[in-house]
Order: structure tokens, then C-alpha cells, then sequence
């Protein structure tokens, strides 16, 4: 774990020119280290390259059957199993909204923590969670088709997430260029393609899919056209499947879902500092002993891991002195 740990703490450029030498290892190593959403050059841009590439061999990119909404539905569904009761479609604007529960955990950026429980929270507290910083934001856009997209490589078709780039110095170039403000000619696009694999997300010889570029935060133009040109690059014929789109800016996500800070999926800036401290570094705990921060915003990070929620819970049955 030490080993591991000493080169997840070297950026990815340092790590890529240490260990890989021809283009096309080190283009597979640029677009998994596009997924800190950091400079491929800062510190910490290694870690999500290595964890994803080592957990990519080990079980894939898997995605729920019937959209990521069976997920949530499945996690509901074991809570309800234990007993736990679920409220949705209620808004909390304030404390006074909820009752006098023994611990309150909020999945939410530190910047909603500070509109709902500023004032139960001291001035101190609340100065360090504005001082949070947040990341670059995403442009995505969700496509219907009237069949897969046509890559021209075969392994493409055939894999259900894809890194849209050519070599690492083009992904470095487009990875940098949201943190001064700027969009790269040339943007490394993700794209997922669950419709090639999932036939309930389509009707039969239909598909759907998605894809998003890295962005300044809070970016407000529409990259549709830089996004589809990018994918017909590589799948000729990607325009003629269109049927349907939606577009999203950071700004839109943010009014879908306020958690997304201009746009911010990572909950916040994956810097070294703010990796191992964020949002603060009492990390899921704050000044009053009956709230407590389980969100991205928390450490490990963003990503669909769980692992913010599960320390932070541990440190609340600690507190509560709860036994299994």
C-alpha cells in the first residue's frame, strides 16, 4: 500500500514518462487520469489513473442494467430492508425544517451546508467552508440513436465506456485548459455507450448514449457541435444516428442538481490539500456534535465508490457509540 501510495502522489506526466513509452499506453494512461479533472501535471493526477486502470482489469466499467436509477433504487430498496424510511421531494432550506434527530449527515458541497445550517455553526466554520474551492465543470450531452455509434475500431464498439483523444500531450492540452479559463481545439471527450449493451434503454436496433468534456467552471456556451464534431472524428457517420439530444452546461447542471458547483461533478477540487482535508480538516465532522458532511466533498472524493459515506457514518456510530 506504501508502494502504491508513492506513486499515486506523483502526477500522471511524472508517472507516464517514468513508465510508458509507446503512444498508445501512454494515451490510455492520459485519458484515466482525465478523470481527476487536475492538469496531468499537478500532484494527485496519478491516483484515479491507477485505481481506475486496476480496477478496470479486475472487473471493468460496469453500469446498471436499466439506467444508473437502479442503483439508487437498489441502495433504497436494502434501507428499506433495514428498517430506515426515506422522505423525498422535500426540500431543506433550514435547519428548522427537520426535527431533533441525534445526527444529521448531509450529502451535500460545503456551500449547501453553509445555506441550511449556517446558524448552528460557528462563524470560524462556516468562513473555512466558503474558502472551499471547486473544479473545473462538465458540458454533457445525452444522445438518442437510431443505431450504435459507428466507430471505426472494432474494440470500441465493443467497450462501454470511451476515451474520445488522440495522444497524452493532446489530453494534457485539453485538461489544463479549464483551469485558465479556456476550451482545448481539440477536447478530450468521455464518452458512455450503455445502449450498445443494455437493451432496455432502447427500443430494438436503437441506442443511447452520452458524453462530456472538462470545462471552465461555471462555463456558459453551447459546446454541442465541438463535442459531436470531436466523436465523428473517430466514428464517421456518429451525425446521421442523432435522432435526439440534450445538452447540458455547467450552469444547467448546477440548476438540476445545486450540489454541482458550476458544474463541478468531483464535489469539489481534487488538489493535494484539499484530497486529504476536504472540505476541512475535521473532514466528515463539524463544530456541533449533531452534524456531520457525508458528500464528494468529503474525502476520498468524488466517484461511484460509496467510501465518503461509509467513513462518515463509522464516525457518527462512534460518536453515538453504536455497536454492530
Amino acid at each position: 500500500m506504501l508502494l502504491f501510495g508513492i506513486k499515486a502522489l506523483r502526477s500522471a506526466r511524472g508517472l507516464a514518462d517514468a513508465y510508458f513509452h509507446g503512444d498508445r499506453a501512454r494515451a490510455l494512461f492520459a485519458g484515466l487520469a482525465a478523470h481527476s479533472v487536475l492538469p496531468l501535471t499537478d500532484t494527485m493526477s496519478a491516483a484515479p489513473a491507477i485505481v481506475l486502470g486496476a480496477t478496470a482489469h479486475a472487473v471493468g466499467s460496469p453500469f446498471p442494467k436499466g439506467g444508473a436509477g437502479a442503483l439508487t433504487q437498489a441502495m433504497a430498496a436494502y434501507l428499506e430492508s433495514l428498517g430506515g424510511v426515506l422522505w423525498t421531494g422535500i426540500e431543506i432550506h433550514s435547519l428548522l425544517s427537520l426535527a431533533d434527530f441525534d445526527a444529521i449527515l448531509f450529502d451535500v458541497s460545503p456551500r449547501q451546508l453553509t445555506a441550511i445550517a449556517e446558524d448552528a455553526l460557528p462563524s470560524s466554520f462556516v468562513r473555512r467552508l466558503q474558502s472551499f474551492k471547486y473544479g473545473p465543470g462538465v458540458f454533457k450531452v445525452d444522445w438518442a440513436l437510431s443505431a450504435p455509434i459507428p466507430w471505426k475500431s472494432e474494440i470500441c464498439r465493443k467497450s462501454g465506456t470511451v476515451h474520445v483523444a488522440g495522444t497524452f500531450e493532446e489530453v494534457e492540452v485539453s485538461e489544463r485548459a479549464p483551469w485558465i479559463g479556456q476550451i482545448s481545439d481539440s477536447p478530450f471527450v468521455l464518452v458512455t455507450q450503455p445502449g450498445a449493451f443494455d437493451d432496455s434503454r432502447a427500443p430494438s436496433g436503437k441506442s443511447t448514449a452520452w458524453g462530456y468534456c472538462h470545462v471552465p467552471n461555471g462555463w456558459s456556451s453551447d459546446l454541442t457541435e465541438q463535442i459531436e464534431a470531436r466523436i465523428e472524428e473517430f466514428a464517421p457517420g456518429f451525425r446521421d444516428c442523432i435522432v435526439g439530444r440534450k445538452s447540458w452546461s455547467p450552469r444547467q447542471l448546477e440548476e438540476w442538481n445545486p450540489n454541482l458547483v458550476g458544474g463541478d461533478l468531483a464535489g469539489g477540487a481534487m488538489t493535494l490539500t484539499q484530497t486529504f482535508t476536504r472540505p476541512t480538516t475535521m473532514r466528515y465532522r463539524t463544530p456541533n456534535e449533531k452534524l456531520f458532511l457525508c458528500s464528494a466533498s468529503t474525502p476520498p472524493g468524488g466517484g461511484v465508490h460509496g467510501m465518503c459515506g461509509y467513513h462518515a457514518a463509522q464516525v457518527v456510530k462512534r460518536t453515538l457509540r453504536i455497536r454492530d
